[in-house]
């Protein structure tokens, strides 16, 4: 961990970072571009000079502790009143404890997982002056849109990853804005992962001990966006992030993760693998949902690795808006009513979609959480 610090250190010791961002930024080309062009040493922005939140705690050269992530089995829920009980209980302790889970049976096949992360990496190794034509980085208007790091010029360190960003709900992409490498598997893949996402907000509305509709009746899900990343293979990966520690910024994340591994997520202080488990999504609360359960439910940093094997691809599926996502954007969201007290106060003010992410979005993905800009 010295070492990594002092070659951190002394690569570069004098660099302009903003002009180098925006060299970066005008190839439009992302962190493959770079692979590509047979890169041996990471450029300086992509130097990970974080502390604690990211490479000097957590094990980085040793594997991390072996992961107590529940798996849950959702075969058979919505016929068997007794196995939905059950099911609810281990959603409830899984997120109040880890605010992870990972779900099996979950009713999306595992052919069209497979053809999802296949569509993803079509995408992302097509022709650089291809993927150009959908490059945006501030462009609210564009539905479908390739960029590297969304927050590149607010990040204390860039990440090594390119991504998509796909937007589902409330106004998806025409079909011709979408290439035909990945247009119709994203399309069936995000009708069924928003089919199993409202089966978990009702799981999740019953283990807070709520109606089952509670959550979706507060308009959780009007908004649906999903990300398909990119891991290129890292020539420095012992320098660099694939993604910083972060908690996420919505409700719910369905993620897809590929075989590779890398994911690991922040529990006790100890950073813990997120093993692939085949035909297995990844469940992870956002600091949404953690406002609106009054903190019973847990939204946890997480971060992924860099690798010198790749390339890594997950595809994230987010349960909120966009920033100025239209009307839903506005909806004021506080602590759940009926899960207040006088031994229960409310720990967060109201606010709204809009006003989180304009927080979260300008902090950029430094290791802290945005939630306590929010406490009373």
């Amino acid at each position: 961990m010295i070492g990594t610090a002092i070659a951190v250190e002394a690569r570069d010791s004098e660099y302009d970072r903003l002009s180098e961002l925006k060299a970066f930024d005008e190839t439009k080309a992302g962190v493959k571009n770079l692979v590509d062009g047979g890169v041996t040493k990471i450029p300086h922005i992509f130097l990970n000079n974080l502390n604690s939140n990211t490479i000097t705690t957590g094990r980085r050269d040793q594997p991390s502790l072996h992961s107590g992530i529940p798996i849950v089995d959702l075969q058979g829920i919505h016929e068997d009143p007794s196995l939905r009980r059950k099911v609810i209980e281990e959603v409830r302790s899984a997120s109040e404890e880890w605010g992870f889970f990972q779900v099996v049976n979950h009713g999306i096949p595992l052919s069209v997982m497979e053809e999802m992360v296949k569509g993803v990496r079509a995408f992302h190794q097509l022709d650089s002056e291809v993927k150009k034509g959908y490059y945006s980085r501030n462009d609210p208007t564009k539905r479908f849109k390739y960029y590297s790091n969304f927050d590149l010029y607010r990040a204390p360190v860039t990440n090594w990853r390119d991504t998509i960003a796909y937007v589902v709900a409330p106004n998806p992409p025409h079909p011709d804005e979408v290439p035909q490498v990945c247009s119709e598997i994203i399309v069936d893949y995000t009708k069924k992962a928003s089919q199993l996402g409202d089966t978990l907000f009702e799981l999740l509305s019953e283990s807070l001990g709520l109606n089952p509709n509670h959550l979706k009746c507060m308009r959780v899900t009007e908004g649906f966006l999903m990300l398909g990343h990119y891991y290129p293979p890292c020539p420095e990966p012992e320098l660099a992030i694939g993604t910083s520690s972060h908690a996420d910024s919505d409700f719910l994340t369905i993620l897809l993760q590929d075989q590779l591994g890398g994911l690991q997520i922040l529990h006790d202080n100890e950073w813990f693998d997120v093993p692939p488990v085949p035909g297995a999504l990844v469940i992870n609360l956002g600091d949404l949902m953690q406002l609106l359960s009054n903190d019973k439910f847990k939204s946890v940093n997480h971060r992924v690795l860099a690798k010198n094997v790749g390339p890594r691809i997950s595809i994230a599926c987010f349960y909120r808006t966009g920033y100025k996502g239209g009307e839903a954007a506005d909806i004021v969201y506080g602590p759940i009513k009926e899960l207040l007290s006088e031994d229960n106060p409310p720990v967060y003010r109201e606010t709204t979609i809009n006003e989180y992410l304009a927080f979260y979005d300008n902090k950029g993905l430094d290791g802290t959480s945005a939630l306590p800009h929010f406490k009373l």
